[in-house]
């Protein structure tokens, strides 16, 4: 087997995780982090192993390395974060990561190697920008992979009416195995110099297999569920936003946002791309009588929702009053937790916001709106075959009105059967129950 140069093969790495569901613009930046991050030999099988979940043997086969060699190149790369190995089938399988969620927080949550965190937060600040929002969220996108909770306390009216999947505490106890780590995010603003807040580093907190992945690849700590309900308590009290994993089941990880350091608050709140992370089903409203005007749910609103204005009533007793835009609001009640009068509170949207079920929608949705899903249905980069198919499909998919219909109500349900049907047929059948 043929081996390129190292710059060809970083090249050929970062046109590799342009595709693997979030867009990773290729610039002079992603060249550096790939370099930064990955040994020549570990960014040429990157660059040639499939594009989805894959056995040992597959990836051994499809990059032409023998199994001894490709598994110590998958262990190497799993321990840095760089290749997700998962338990599903009845046996190991591994998938390179995406920038996001990926390569940026893994590397940035590492606890063991040799840690360069100055060099990563630099560049991975410089690349987190508004090109990188805008090549996942400036066409109209709505699949975010992370959606707000809504915090428990904020919503008005009875509590029963929120969601279990709404609700932190509730995740939580649908799961047996958790781990805590480092937050991607606070951990980069603190290593580049910009982190304004005192909020703990120790909140990125996960579940199920996704603890497994992380537990045994060092980039968290397992912990119990008493500890993980603390952790849950502690971010309440802080005020920070729950960015849980944008699916209805099996939900397995939720981040602790601040305004200040969180990347995917700082897409809607910085750059403007309203969709970086998905709605609750609930919007924030004031309270008739109840506001006093003191502009605390505005300074604390993580996404800048919220804007103080004079009021318009004469004589009224408060001269500024909240007004909220409600095509930014996240749903997330951090303003109803800070409110002392309990004068803003979530309330039902008019029309309930579409969550995916599980993952296999998410990335089969997500992929299909960011013209990538060709490569999750023809996975072998190396088969020429599957490259004419790739081109083939890719280009089909790509015409507005094709990807309109397969994202509408219509035919949403009817193209994601279709999907999993797909897979089934492949033996890969568990892939639609993740």
């Amino acid at each position: 087997m043929e081996r390129q140069g190292p710059r060809e093969v970083y090249l050929d790495l970062g046109e590799k995780i342009d595709t693997l569901g979030t867009r990773a613009p290729r610039n002079e930046t992603l060249h550096e982090i790939l370099k930064a991050l990955y040994t020549p030999d570990e960014a040429d099988l990157v660059a040639r192993m499939p594009y989805g979940l894959s056995t040992l043997k597959r990836v051994s086969r499809v990059t032409g390395r023998d199994e001894k060699t490709t598994r110590k190149l998958l262990e190497s790369l799993a321990g840095k974060g760089l290749v997700i190995d998962i338990f599903a089938g009845g046996e190991y399988r591994y998938m390179p990561s995406p920038m996001v969620i990926g390569i940026f927080e893994f590397t940035m949550m590492r606890t063991r190697g040799e840690l360069d965190y100055k060099t990563w937060a630099r560049l991975f600040h410089r690349y987190l920008d508004d090109e990188f929002f805008g090549a996942n969220f400036g066409d109209g996108q709505v699949i975010s992979l992370l959606r707000a909770l809504p915090h428990e306390g904020s919503v008005a009216g009875p509590v029963t009416e929120i969601l279990d999947y709404e609700k932190a505490s509730a995740i939580v106890d649908s799961h047996d195995t958790f781990a805590i780590g480092t937050c991607s995010c606070r951990n980069e603003k603190k290593h580049n110099g910009t982190k304004e807040c005192k909020n703990p580093l120790d909140t990125c907190s996960t579940f199920g297999y996704a603890a497994d992945y992380w537990i045994r690849n060092n980039l968290a700590k397992k912990v119990s569920r008493s500890q993980m309900r603390e952790n849950i308590a502690r971010s309440r009290e802080l005020g920070l936003v729950f960015s849980a994993d944008n699916v209805k089941n099996n939900v397995t990880f939720i981040c602790h946002c601040c305004k200040c350091c969180c990347n995917a608050l700082a897409g809607i709140g910085t750059y403007g791309y309203a969709r970086a992370v998905t709605t609750s089903n609930y919007i924030a409203a004031l309270e008739p009588g109840k506001c006093n005007g003191c502009g605390l749910c505005a300074k604390k609103c993580p996404v800048n929702a919220i804007e103080m204005r004079p009021a318009e009533t004469a004589g009224s007793k408060r001269p500024m009053t909240p007004v909220i835009d409600e095509s930014f609001c996240l749903g997330c009640g951090v303003c109803a937790l800070a409110c002392r009068r309990e004068a803003i509170k979530l309330h039902p949207r008019p029309q309930r916001v579409l969550h995916p079920e599980n993952v296999f929608e998410k990335v089969i949705l997500g992929a299909l709106e960011r013209d990538v899903l060709q490569f999750q249905i023809f996975d072998d980069p190396g088969s020429v075959t599957q490259a004419v198919m790739r081109a083939f499909i890719g280009g089909f998919l790509r015409l507005p009105p094709v990807k309109r219909s397969l994202m509408g109500e219509r035919l949403r349900s009817r193209f994601l059967s279709a999907m999993r049907k797909g897979v089934a047929a492949q033996g890969k059948g568990w892939v639609a129950e993740l």
